[in-house]
């Protein structure tokens, strides 16, 4: 990836931004991977930092699932869910790229 995408200039088109001008929650993971691969968190947390949140509550929740608490990973799994609506919501508000630099 890291080499492909400069080289062909083609990168992986959002279809929610495509229809509706907006970003998604996931808007920016090409380049946060990339980023990464380039071993530079700092900037891939700038282009998307949701995944960085949520890496550990995914974690937490695959555990509690291993240990069958059901209604733990449950809230885990819900707070993820929220967390990423309202971040989906809250980037395309006016003034959230000053707020998030």
């Amino acid at each position: 990836m890291k080499a492909w995408l400069p080289a062909t200039h083609v990168g992986i088109p959002c279809p929610f931004r495509l229809v509706t001008g907006l970003q998604c929650p996931g808007c920016g993971m090409t380049r946060a991977a990339s980023s990464l691969l380039s071993l530079d968190a700092p900037q891939a947390f700038a282009y998307n930092p949701l995944p960085f949140v949520l890496a550990p509550l995914f974690l937490a929740y695959l555990f509690a699932k291993k240990r069958k608490a059901n209604r733990t990973g449950n809230a885990i799994m819900a707070v993820m869910l929220a967390m990423t609506i309202a971040f989906g919501v809250l980037r395309n508000l006016p003034g959230w790229e000053s707020w998030a630099s």
